[in-house]
């Protein structure tokens, strides 16, 4: 039981484990077509058939910046509501890239700097490790601190124990007390290199609220959500008004011991850790949102803060790191990404910046094979460079 909950913990909140099939046959078949519609039903239905996820709802920008939704499945077992573009989802670490934004356009204000270290950026007299004063705003951003995913203690081993059976959060312990505490002690490994770490982002998350004044849902809502047109997204969920119809989470590949499909219980989170993984939102905001990183907003500073997230810090052909954003060169084509996993749910907003297309992928289970947004992007892609030479119907307008 410990090495099953050891590997399992482990992966929790995984980067990527994004298994991408080959593509030029399809990309061919919807260059000929123009058919979105059958290569998405392709790709979606069966999910729903194998009682994969009870629900799923896609969501594409195309090339001419058209917004397309595909709902499959229910929103839960008991109204049997079909999903939509407008379903409140719980989208997990897609919430980073929120703070993310939020860092960088406090960086393009000259409230902090990239460089800036926690010895400065924490109130005189933290009581910081002398490779924990050294951490900067951008190794948090990027997961390139060397800050663990999460303390593995044997509290938390407790608590991931009990969450296979239950479905109840592993990091309700994790409050800002104790990850300030943590850090007294805190070594960074000998190579610092991109590690997916949720505290980092707490602790990024605490400094943009010590440095603004703000709480994190204040600075969201001010800084992104409002300015961006997003009312239907908050790390306050019951603010939102589609709350009470959302897509309620279910097991899938875990919690381990409760069997798939089963309602399991949504999280909440700790005061450190409510920027990393609780926000709620739908696939038309996420359209919208993605659409403000490819083709920008009616502001500069905005532009430029978006702009720089994107930017890669450390290249890598799969995983690269930007901020809270990761990078995939897979054959040709470059896959800019984000991916959640939390409770019952399982996310995924995906960036085709060359051919200014996105796509976002949300169920209502989790799982680890999030692969079908990689799949579709990769596939528009491929369609997208062979209509360039001929003579073929836009995708989407089929």
């Amino acid at each position: 039981m410990t090495l099953l909950a050891l590997s399992a913990l482990s992966a929790c909140g995984t980067l990527s484990r994004l298994q991408v099939d080959p593509t030029d046959q399809q990309a061919q078949r919807l260059a000929r077509s123009g058919d979105l519609q059958a290569e998405i039903d392709a790709l979606a239905q069966p999910l729903i058939d194998s009682r994969h996820t009870p629900g799923i709802v896609i969501g594409v920008l195309d090339a001419d910046g058209k917004k397309h939704f595909f709902g499959y499945g229910v929103t839960d077992q008991l109204t049997g509501s079909k999903p939509d573009g407008s379903t409140l989802f719980a989208v997990g670490s897609l919430s980073k890239g929120f703070v993310g934004d939020i860092a960088a356009l406090l960086v393009q204000d000259g409230t902090l700097r990239w460089g800036d270290t926690l010895e400065q950026l924490l109130p005189a007299g933290s009581a910081l490790s002398d490779d924990a004063k050294q951490i900067t705003l951008l190794q948090l951003a990027t997961h390139t601190s060397g800050l663990p995913r999460q303390p593995m203690t044997p509290q938390t081993l407790r608590y991931f124990i009990e969450y296979l059976f239950t479905g109840n959060s592993f990091y309700r312990h994790f409050d800002r007390r104790y990850l300030l505490d943590y850090l007294a002690d805190f070594e960074r490994p000998e190579r610092l290199e991109p590690q997916y770490s949720n505290i980092g982002y707490g602790l990024l998350s605490h400094v943009l609220e010590l440095h603004s004044g703000e709480k994190i849902d204040e600075l969201l809502q001010a800084r992104v959500a409002a300015p961006l047109g997003l009312s239907n997204t908050d790390y306050l969920a019951q603010h939102l008004p589609g709350y009470p119809q959302r897509a309620r989470g279910h097991a899938g590949d875990q919690p381990k011991f409760i069997r798939r499909g089963q309602p399991v219980p949504d999280w909440q989170f700790t005061d450190i850790l409510h920027g990393t993984a609780a926000l709620y939102s739908n696939a038309d905001d996420l359209l919208s949102y993605a659409a403000a990183h490819l083709y920008g907003s009616a502001d500069a500073k905005m532009d430029a803060a978006l702009q720089d997230t994107l930017q890669v810090r450390v290249k890598r052909q799969k995983e690269a790191a930007a901020v809270a954003w990761i990078a995939d060169d897979l054959g040709a084509q470059t896959i800019t990404y984000q991916v959640g996993l939390v409770a019952g749910y399982s996310s995924y907003l995906g960036l085709d910046s060359r051919h200014n297309t996105a796509v976002v992928v949300l169920q209502n289970s989790f799982n680890w094979d999030n692969d079908v947004g990689h799949t579709l992007l990769l596939r528009m892609a491929g369609a997208l460079d062979m209509q360039r030479s001929a003579s073929l119907p836009a995708i989407g307008q089929k």
